[in-house]
């Protein structure tokens, strides 16, 4: 009997060692595995528990809306669907067979909704995440149920209604912190925002409707703030600005001053609440969550604009730069009081301070006279800046961008000679572009950081400074004969510093002058002219054929060097 006994503890050992064998390998290694089994008293020993300061959450931040796109997941969201359904036409076939009046109609929603809030709330217990399905279809149905009571039947007046969709929104509030859930907060932000548009006569009064709106987004910061999660303040963001605006035009849109009002309180409001957030929760801005904050600041910049282009055309573009002062300085305030380098946030404030300098500084108030010296000048103001902040690199694409565009667009402006004739001595305009130039190609051989943009700054400049002896001199032969001189000048400059890049760009004088006197000037001048041109062409083409055989054999190091 006890030989029976050994053996059968035998096999239970054995038996035990073969499953901690197939089961996953915690922490310990593969040689704890091979040690000979214990005693099966101690085998059958219960794993400790973890430690408490494991399965405290540290930070809540709630899963997305949906979670993880799961096969169980879609079952539960389609159940979820059929029993809302279920609940619409249970009411449905009892009001065509006459079971039901429409209070008991209503009655029975109301019920309904609660009744699937209150099997979520019991199967929490079992599955937290899966059970959280149930209460949103039931705060789907307690939405419905009101909008009904108010619009369908007019049972219940605008003040019972709107305290029915301020309850059923801090429930669905509550709903979310409860289950960890972001849906609900989503549910209440879509139900609160959407009210004014289905309680018509909520939108009464405009003045009402900006604290109405004004005190949900409020709610919906300090809400983001509290569950770690920025989507709530952003869909309310969104929904606020456009919803307001949209009735507001329905409204009474001589209200102008409480629309400008309203506009100022909601930036104030969002601006506040999205520092707070990353200050509170030690979290900046990442690149994804900038990129949904830009369109949200797009939209407030242009509601605005054309507000108070409308009304205050004199003070529109000042208050724009004001609006992306206040943004540039609530971004130095976060960036003290976290401490450390705001990428996402910089990328941010740049590319709206960069949409109010273009569009309310440049295009609204600098004199259309005066713009090409302001390009003029901007470069060399930002190639200091770069040089100083250790490269363009360092600097914002927005940022960057701007100085590109507005040189670019006043650039082609004075070599192509339109509308310049107004600008104070625009003659000296093309000169000074080519001289400014070939000093950035001289200077961005000398930074690294730079170096990608001398090519094209010194093919840039030989065309400014072909567009400038055509506005300086006066007749073909004159023109011709400064292009030749030119394309002549960088050969000669190139062996002297020997810089190779700078000879081989001598090329595209040499076919443009080429070009010019065959396709435009010989076809229009006298024959004593034709053969001068023709003579200046042959000598330049030649000696810099000449010249332009030792190209190769310049040494390629830098001109830096």
């Amino acid at each position: 009997m006890k030989n029976i006994e050994e053996r059968l503890a035998q096999v239970e050992a054995r038996l035990d060692r073969m499953e901690r064998l197939l089961s996953p390998i915690p922490a310990t290694s593969v040689a704890e595995a091979d040690k000979p089994a214990e005693p099966v008293a101690e085998a059958r020993k219960p794993a400790s528990p973890p430690p408490a300061q494991a399965l405290k959450r540290s930070d809540p931040v709630y899963a997305s809306a949906g979670g993880s796109l799961s096969v169980t997941r879609i079952l539960g969201w389609t159940g979820a669907t059929a029993l809302v359904l279920a609940v619409a036409y249970l009411i449905r076939l009892a009001l065509d067979a006459g079971w039901l009046t429409p209070e008991r109609q209503l009655g029975l929603a109301v019920l309904s909704g609660f009744a699937l809030i209150g099997a979520g709330l019991k199967l929490r217990a079992a599955d937290r995440e899966y059970a959280s399905l149930l209460p949103a279809g039931g705060l789907v149905v307690l939405f419905l149920a009101i909008y009904g009571a108010h619009l369908y039947y007019h049972f219940i007046g605008v003040p019972m209604a709107t305290g029915a969709v301020i309850l059923t929104c801090l429930a669905a509030l509550w709903l979310g912190r409860l289950f960890e859930s972001e849906l609900y907060g989503l549910f209440a932000v879509v139900g609160s925002y959407s009210a004014p548009f289905l309680l018509h006569t909520l939108a009464g009064s405009v003045i009402d409707l900006v604290i109405y709106f004004s005190a949900w987004s409020v709610l919906f910061c300090l809400y983001s703030i509290w569950i770690g999660n920025r989507r709530a303040y952003l869909l309310a963001a969104y929904l606020a600005l456009l919803g307001f605006h949209y009735l507001w035009k329905q409204m009474s849109p001589g209200e102008w001053a409480a629309a400008f009002t309203f506009q100022v309180i909601q930036f104030a409001i969002f601006l506040v609440g999205a520092i707070g957030f990353s200050v509170r929760r030690q979290r900046p801005m990442s690149r994804d969550e900038a990129a949904v904050h830009l369109p949200l600041l797009l939209i407030f910049y242009a509601l605005q604009y054309e507000l108070l282009n409308r009304h205050l055309p004199a003070l529109a573009p000042w208050i724009a730069l004001g609006s992306a002062g206040v943004l540039l300085l609530a971004y130095l305030v976060a960036k003290r009081m976290l401490d450390r380098p705001l990428e996402s946030g910089a990328m941010l404030v740049g590319a709206y301070a960069s949409l109010a300098l273009f569009h309310a500084g440049y295009m609204e108030l600098l004199p259309d006279a005066f713009a090409p010296w302001v390009a003029l000048l901007l470069l060399p103001a930002a190639g200091l800046y770069f040089r100083a902040r250790g490269g363009a690199a360092s600097v914002t694409w927005p940022v960057r961008a701007l100085v590109a565009i507005v040189f670019a667009i006043n650039y082609l402006r004075v070599i192509g000679g339109s509308g310049i004739d107004t600008v104070p001595a625009h003659d000296l305009l093309a000169l000074l572009y080519a001289a400014e130039l070939y000093v950035a190609y001289v200077l961005a051989r000398r930074l690294p950081a730079l170096e990608d943009l001398a090519t094209p700054a010194l093919y840039v400049g030989h065309v400014a400074l072909m567009s400038a002896a055509v506005q300086i001199f006066d007749g073909q032969l004159v023109v011709s004969f400064a292009w030749g001189a030119i394309a002549l000048a960088c050969l000669a400059l190139a062996f002297k510093y020997g810089d190779k890049v700078l000879g081989k760009s001598s090329l595209l004088i040499f076919a443009a002058s080429a070009a010019k006197v065959m396709l435009f000037d010989l076809s229009s001048a006298t024959p004593l002219v034709r053969i001068g041109l023709l003579v200046i062409l042959g000598v330049t083409l030649y000696v810099g054929g000449w010249m332009y055989k030792k190209v190769d054999s310049i040494d390629d190091k830098a001109a830096a060097d």
